[in-house]
């Protein structure tokens, strides 16, 4: 009978049927909308007006601390607040108050209790509003943007009554332009934006303090403390959901002692395997938000499971960090704390709060498990088996260390410790029992006063146990915030998969220029500004993003295209001789390290007799269209000022063309051509390795897209290696990672495979497509 009751009660506060009903399906709304009611009902009657009854379901609907109803309800009640902004302004005083006793003074003051605004101000308010805008209003007329009008009066008075400025605006607005005629009806015509003046796109690829300065307008600004809307240091307690205890405000006191206000942010990986270009949204979230709020940022190692990690992985880990340009303000890992967690672990069993159990592996597995046997076992018990696990008296799996608590996600008492006989990298064999992530990450934030634990959001379900476990030991207790991953297509970042493609013979090692490691990024040639930059585009979203490869690569064409010289290579070469070369010597050529800006200097390359030409820019019978090199249309040399035309052609016993004999002219002694090409002369041989996407569907992981799973959508065109290609002498001198532009071709790396006298170039990404050029 509870259901028909509350449904007339509802519908007795105003809602429509259908909206009573529809609250009637949420059992935490409607049990506090009910209380608000019943309450509201000893003061005003069993008849609710339909304004209060407004109030007291915004009051239900958006009020997190539950104890605080009464408290509120006897205002609404009372009449004391009776508008929408006095209602939200209660709302945020409650949340950024949350111990007792509430300065009933202060509050009344901060929320307008006893203000009374009369119809008087609000007219003169929207009169004075109107005059402002009087001119605009009579040219516009109802096209006019009226909000902007009812903002400007509801400033004035910050406690009126919305409806009742609205009702002003319009009646004042009525009397100054009269009823709407046909012409008001037409759309407001759009005006044409100005373009704003082109600024300097040249990204700067210093690096200050550890921030790339090519991104502060875009990424630093993102990441501003004002414009996430992430609470002030010490202000834990005024963000939504988290938990209060007694204790809470003097521990906020404490920590702002220690941090003196500072914002602090981790990045906390597990050393078991290889960064990858998710890992850089949360290096440039983590990092950049610290540095965009003059914070400082920890580089934790959670390094709790000995079994699977390596000495290359934190190694590996810490060089990508410091390669994307930050530096790191203190270098923790998780194990630094062993001593004190345990401690607090003895705490927690001393407190009831957590106990010894034997359940196996397989039984605590999925979110609807058999309750443990052992949750209320004596906690003098529970002590002496947890010594025991520590002396390495049980064998693995059969004892762990579980929190009396229910997750998020319906997991019930959560491991803290487990045994394992695997030496730890740092500690040795000190510890046969190691911290879980879910009793570690708190607390190490705990230790170094993390004022944002910034972690996606395949972690939210983990936030109940963050709050409680700090909450559980009292314990300074930091805030965690949830945002998206992100994710690219075309791609596997998972470290068991890369471990299969290796396996399998489809890439070669972690950081094979066809994975999205960081690794492997760096080894094709991506720049860390343009990594930085993409996820600056990317921007810091709540859901999970995934993201298409050519958006990165443009990225990456932008910085390139300000940084790598250029130089010249072929990659399929044709053997042209010059019949008639001016000279008896090469000519040197002087060649801009950067066309478009030739102040950045010069390198030089010599001009003989003999050159090479791509075979894609010969071709004996030219369709329409065609520009480059044929019978009767002859093209120019990039860079030399001259062109040649074709004489002959040399073929072999197959009939394929081996070489050409052309005659040259000064390009200015002429007609100009239709095209310039690319050349070499007297140029290094050299490997070149040509990449495209290791996988032929966007998703390779989903079944319903590859239903033979990610090893069977391998590309076979993935690598192309050119094992004799040739490149001008100006690269002679290149070093690993050293980049350029082999113009006409795209940018390309010198990958670390190289030795004395035989460069390797791996090519990062391809120009952008030029179809005129084609």
């Amino acid at each position: 009978m509870a259901a028909p009751d509350s449904l007339a009660l509802f519908t007795g506060l105003g809602l429509s049927e259908l909206k009573a009903r529809e609250t009637l399906k949420n059992a935490a709304l409607s049990t506090q909308l009910r209380e608000a009611a019943t309450q509201a009902q000893q003061t005003l009657g069993s008849t609710i007006d339909k304004a209060t009854g407004t109030l007291l379901y915004g009051l239900a609907s958006r009020l997190r601390d539950t104890r605080r109803l009464s408290f509120l309800v006897s205002y609404v009640a009372r009449k004391k607040i009776h508008t929408e902004p006095q209602l939200s302004a209660a709302l945020e005083y409650v949340r950024s108050h949350p111990l007792d006793p509430i300065d009933t003074s202060d509050f009344e003051q901060e929320c307008g209790v006893g203000v009374m605004v009369t119809p008087e101000q609000i007219e003169e308010a929207v009169e004075a509003t109107i005059n402002r805008h009087r001119s605009q209003l009579l040219m516009e007329r109802y096209r006019f943007n009226m909000g902007l009008l009812m903002g400007e009066a509801r400033a004035m008075l910050k406690w009126a009554d919305g409806k009742m400025i609205k009702h002003e605006v319009d009646m004042q607005v009525l009397h100054l332009l009269g009823p709407k005629v046909e012409a008001d009806l037409q759309k407001k015509p759009k005006v044409a934006k100005a373009r704003p003046e082109e600024t300097d796109k040249t990204p700067t690829k210093d690096v200050e303090n550890g921030e790339p300065a090519c991104q502060t307008l875009s990424l630093m600004e993102q990441l501003r403390g004002e414009a996430l809307k992430f609470h002030k240091p010490g202000e834990n307690y005024k963000t939504p959901g988290y938990v209060t205890t007694a204790h809470t405000m003097d521990l906020l006191k404490q920590h702002l002692e220690i941090t003196g206000g500072q914002v602090r942010t981790r990045f906390p990986p597990e050393p078991n395997g290889i960064l990858h270009i998710g890992h850089a949204k949360a290096i440039n979230f983590n990092f950049g938000y610290a540095k965009a709020n003059s914070g400082i940022c920890f580089l934790r190692f959670d390094d709790t499971n000995p079994e699977k990690e390596e000495a290359k992985f934190f190694t590996a880990i810490y060089d990508m960090v410091t390669w994307l340009g930050y530096t790191p303000y203190k270098v923790t890992y998780a194990s630094d704390y062993f001593d004190q967690l345990y401690a607090w672990a003895l705490e927690l069993i001393h407190r009831g709060q957590a106990y010894v159990c034997h359940q196996r592996g397989e039984e605590l597995k999925g979110h609807n498990t058999v309750p443990s046997p052992w949750r209320d076992r004596p906690v003098e018990e529970s002590l002496l088996l947890f010594e025991s696990m520590r002396k390495g008296k049980f064998a693995e799996g059969e004892a762990t260390l579980r929190m009396k608590l229910v997750m998020e996600d319906g997991k019930m008492d959560p491991v803290a410790y487990r045994v394992k006989y695997t030496p730890h990298h740092r500690t040795g064999d000190k510890w046969c029992i190691y911290p879980t992530y879910d009793y570690t990450h708190c607390l190490c934030d705990s230790i170094e006063h993390i004022t944002h634990s910034l972690c996606t959001k395949e972690f939210q379900s983990r936030r109940s146990s963050y709050f409680w476990l700090c909450n559980a030991l009292d314990v300074y207790c930091p805030v965690q915030w949830e945002y998206g991953r992100l994710n690219l297509h075309y791609a596997v970042v998972s470290k068991r998969k890369i471990l299969q493609l290796v396996a399998a013979g489809a890439v070669r090692e972690w950081d094979d220029p066809r994975l999205f490691t960081l690794t492997a990024l760096k080894r094709r040639g991506f720049p860390p500004e343009a990594i930085n930059n993409f996820c600056a585009r990317v921007g810091v979203t709540v859901a999970q993003t995934t993201m298409e490869p050519h958006l990165l690569e443009a990225c990456v064409r932008d910085v390139l295209n300000d940084t790598a010289p250029r130089a010249m290579a072929v990659l399929e070469p044709l053997r042209v001789v010059i019949t008639n070369f001016p000279s008896a010597e090469p000519l040197d050529i002087q060649v801009p390290n950067f066309p478009a800006d030739e102040t950045k200097g010069f390198h030089q390359v010599p001009f003989a007799s003999v050159v090479f030409i791509e075979k894609m820019d010969f071709k004996e019978e030219a369709e329409p269209g065609y520009k480059r090199l044929a019978w009767g249309q002859p093209v120019g040399l990039r860079h030399t000022g001259y062109v040649i035309e074709l004489q002959h052609v040399v073929k072999g016993p197959s009939g394929s063309v081996e070489s050409l004999q052309v005659i040259c002219r000064r390009a200015d002694a002429g007609e100009k051509p239709k095209a310039f090409i690319h050349w070499v002369s007297q140029p290094l041989t050299c490997e070149i390795r040509l990449y495209e996407r290791l996988f032929q569907h966007k998703n390779p992981e989903d079944p319903a897209e590859v239903p033979g799973g990610f090893l069977s959508d391998l590309n076979p065109e993935s690598l192309r290696v050119v094992e004799a290609a040739l490149v001008d002498c100006s690269v002679a001198l290149a070093k690993p990672f050293d980049k350029f532009q082999f113009e006409r071709l795209g940018y390309f790396s010198v990958d670390p495979d190289s030795c004395e006298g035989q460069l390797v170039f791996n090519r990062t990404v391809t120009l952008k497509e030029d179809p005129g050029k084609l």
